[in-house]
């Protein structure tokens, strides 16, 4: 017998090595495909991605295998569909969460995030934030890891939110503003200490929190499908921007772009911390809303909640009304300044900015359309967030996102 190889086998090994090594590339993008509601059936999936049947099959099962999916084990067909019926394709509602944290003026919360952006579990929040960033984000990380050892969950990795630009690649937060803490602050570092102290797997990411909820938002929410998607929001205080283009978000050379905050929308306003005067940042947050409703804020609640109790039930008052107009005007003019640099083929508004648009969704749009080069061209959807924690769940994308890279290698 001959001690030459069969040359035959040797192909049919090559070729087995090449599948395989087509299935496993093919983990990140099937994963992202689930994550992101866009393959909903095994028979989409393997359109999206472009293989085989067999191997969209080998793919699926080796997800769920790792805990990530779930595969129907009896395919079905939507009403009305022809051909054969696919696999549903799932994530795994019991499965791996990311811990989720965020910070703002009026206190903090902590979350644990499955894939899908769904929220498993919140901790209670807390409405007082210490001037020292290491005490804040120790007892955010505390109440983080309750929640893993109350639920059992593996953890891949943890997010922060924090209402500051964070600056790349040291992550400090260069303009907490409406916090005490100090400019430059060290957050990714500290964020990170705290969780391996904590004794949480994964690694630990911090980003501002208007660019994470532009992340969710485009991912899970109103976003979901547009290319590029600007999105503008305030919180507790101030205003914040987000970019996403061509499917990524856009931060900048150095994590700092777009802070819409400081564009001037009113030449006679009040000063801005910025140094300018009547900027966007000072003139449609919640505290600029109250005061041009002729209404002291009170210490019960926070002023974002003051602000949404006025326009959802004294809406009728004509002071409130006015109030609402006024900001509305001024949030249409800093919408159409944006919209004539980055020609965004969707909007979404966050927090008040939300609420604006649903006390009077015409006149927003109106004022944008009156005051954008490309708005009078044809109109720029304008939309309101659609995730009601989106800060929270674009904080746990960061810490899914090596997961969705190479999900093999995240959970060896």
């Amino acid at each position: 017998m001959s001690g030459k190889a069969d040359p035959r086998a040797a192909g049919e090994g090559t070729t087995s090595r090449a599948r395989l090594d087509r299935g496993r590339g093919a983990l990140g993008p099937a994963l992202e495909l689930v994550h992101t509601g866009r393959a909903p059936t095994r028979a989409v999936l393997t359109a999206e991605l472009g293989v085989t049947r067999a191997t969209a099959g080998a793919v699926a099962a080796e997800l769920e295998a790792l805990g990530l999916i779930r595969v129907d084990a009896r395919p079905g067909a939507a009403a009305g569909s022809q051909g054969r019926p696919s696999h549903r394709l799932a994530v795994a509602e019991d499965g791996p969460v990311a811990l989720a944290a965020q910070v703002h003026a009026d206190g903090f919360r902590a979350a644990l995030v499955g894939l899908g952006g769904r929220i498993v579990a919140t901790a209670p929040g807390c409405e007082v934030v210490d001037a020292d960033p290491a005490k804040v984000l120790g007892s955010v990380v505390e109440a983080g890891a309750e929640l893993l050892r109350e639920t059992g969950r593996r953890c891949v990795g943890a997010g922060l939110a924090v209402p500051s630009a964070v600056a790349e690649p040291e992550g400090l937060a260069l303009n907490p503003l409406h916090l005490a803490w100090p400019a430059g602050a060290p957050v990714r570092r500290i964020f990170a200490e705290q969780i391996r102290a904590a004794g949480i797997d994964g690694l630990a990411f911090a980003a501002n929190d208007v660019n994470l909820a532009a992340l969710a938002e485009h991912r899970h929410g109103a976003g979901r499908g547009a290319r590029d998607l600007l999105c503008v929001a305030t919180g507790h205080r101030g205003v914040g921007g987000a970019l996403v283009l061509d499917g990524r978000l856009h931060s900048g050379s150095s994590g700092l772009a777009l802070e819409v905050g400081h564009l001037t929308v009113n030449p006679d306003g009040g000063p801005c911390h910025c140094g300018s005067r009547g900027c966007l940042d000072v003139e449609t947050d919640p505290l600029a809303f109250l005061t041009a409703a002729g209404r002291e804020p009170g210490p019960e609640v926070s002023l974002l909640q003051q602000s949404y109790d006025l326009i959802r039930g004294h809406y009728g008052d004509p002071a409130v009304r006015t109030a609402t107009e006024t900001l509305i005007d001024r949030l249409g003019l800093g919408l159409a300044g944006l919209v004539n640099i980055l020609n965004p083929d969707r909007i979404v508004l966050g927090g008040l900015h939300r609420a604006l648009l649903d006390a009077d969704p015409e006149r927003l749009r109106a004022v944008v359309a009156d005051r954008s080069l490309w708005g009078q061209s044809g109109g720029v959807p304008i939309l309101p967030c659609g995730l009601d924690h989106n800060s929270l769940v674009g904080a746990a994308e960061l810490a899914w996102q090596p997961v969705l890279d190479d999900p093999l290698g995240a959970l060896a």
